[in-house]
């Protein structure tokens, strides 16, 4: 193959894989969000609300290390068309529990998408780190890549805010209808580009490597124990644990605070979703950034930045006065401008923490991604803060954030320098 023809597959290959990142954020953003709904639909409490976004992380759990090796044994394109064609599915048991008025089936279908979820993490994250040769220019792809996420983190808190109209008490799953069915035509659609596109495979197993795995002479166990010896990955694996609490965390419980009748914080679910769009509108310039300084500036730099910002940010969201000002010509309160600015905070973070760890991982890099994704159910302690909103207050809940912030911010500043490269 000629330099040109190698040059325009990684161009299509980049463009597929920023694609996905839309998906991820969107089908996620969007199972936090409509916590709102089973609020109110089915009388669930904070820490209930919160169990649609902890059952498609807690997927996670499960499929990171299955997904890894069928990254390793079938390739970037044959994982890209299975995650698409499991979110399809995942999305159509959330789509029918508005019909059927069962909370047991939306989880079920939340679950059932994480497993896309986090298949396509595991192909998108390595494919641009892989394509843009590792180090900073592939933080740099990361980032811009993960600008697109935040695009569908956006539009999918918006959407669901005008669906749901004025009256947050009476919202039903089936009111969402519209968006999760185009949800699924985007997951169709995507499984027949994925399949026309030409993706390079450059961690695919090799001929010699597939024999000795039929052998015996390779052990998924020995290679996860090898993958967890890089120190600074195993921290950084961590780091993701407690980061997906930080992202998800503070836009639902925002949202929460912001449609709770009857308290100092309530704008009804319209004003709340645009809202929380602005969070993942400013995680999105962010990224952007990120992404033209990526090459210039550190990983370590960003995350170590962004993590002293977003404590500064959520004390003082805490501790601000309680009052509602005029923000582009909507009331809101005062302490979600604060927290709605964290979104510039944690933006280059996934990027910046994945490149930090993968750092010379080598031939462990998919098992290395598919540990990463295990440690995605971070999101099963969303129900966690959930319950200390309904125990201390929903602001008072950000003192895990603040906790879980502090650890990123050490393990950017001293854990994550690498002890050792594969051979």
């Amino acid at each position: 193959m000629s330099t040109q023809e190698q040059q325009g597959g990684n161009v299509a290959a980049i463009v597929t894989m920023f694609a996905l990142f839309f998906m991820i954020a969107f089908v996620t953003n969007f199972a936090g969000s409509m916590g709102v709904i089973v609020k109110n639909q089915f009388g669930a409490s904070n820490t209930a609300s919160q169990l649609g976004s902890a059952a498609n992380f807690f997927a996670y759990l499960f499929m990171g290390i299955p997904g890894g090796l069928i990254l390793k044994r079938k390739g970037y394109k044959s994982t890209s068309i299975l995650a698409c064609a499991v979110g399809f599915a995942g999305v159509g048991v959330q789509w029918l529990s508005g019909y059927v008025e069962s909370f047991g089936v939306y989880v079920t279908g939340a679950f059932v998408a994480g497993f896309s979820m986090c298949l396509l993490n595991l192909v998108v994250n390595p494919m641009l780190n892989t394509l843009g040769g590792e180090g900073k220019k592939g933080n740099q792809l990361v980032q811009f890549g993960s600008s697109l996420n935040s695009i569908g983190g956006t539009i999918a808190p918006i959407l669901l805010g005008y669906l749901i109209g004025g009256e947050v008490a009476k919202a039903k799953v089936a009111d969402a209808a519209p968006a999760l069915l185009i949800a699924m035509a985007i997951f169709a659609l995507a499984i027949v580009i994925v399949a026309l596109s030409r993706i390079p495979e450059p961690h695919m197993e090799t001929a010699a490597e597939k024999a000795a795995r039929l052998s015996g002479g390779t052990s998924v166990l020995r290679d996860i124990v090898e993958t967890l010896k890089f120190r600074h990955f195993t921290f950084g694996a961590l780091a993701i644990f407690f980061y997906i609490v930080i992202e998800c965390g503070i836009p639902n419980m925002a949202n929460l605070y912001m449609t709770a009748e009857g308290t100092p914080g309530y704008v009804g679910a319209v004003v709340a979703g645009s809202v929380v769009a602005v969070y993942w509108f400013l995680m999105m310039c962010g990224r952007i950034l990120g992404g033209v300084i990526g090459g210039k500036v550190s990983s370590k730099v960003m995350v170590t930045c962004c993590a002293v910002c977003g404590i500064a940010l959520m004390l003082a969201a805490m501790y601000c006065p309680v009052k509602m000002v005029s923000v582009f010509g909507k009331t809101v309160p005062l302490a979600m401008c604060f927290a709605v600015l964290c979104g510039a905070c944690t933006s280059v973070m996934w990027g910046a923490i994945f490149n930090l760890a993968a750092e010379g991982l080598g031939k462990y890099v998919p098992m290395g991604s598919g540990i990463f994704m295990c440690m995605v159910f971070g999101g099963v302690l969303l129900p966690v803060q959930g319950l200390i909103a309904d125990k201390i207050g929903i602001l008072n809940s950000y003192w895990l954030t603040i906790a879980l912030f502090a650890y990123v911010l050490v393990y950017a500043h001293v854990l994550s320098k690498p002890t050792k490269r594969a051979e």
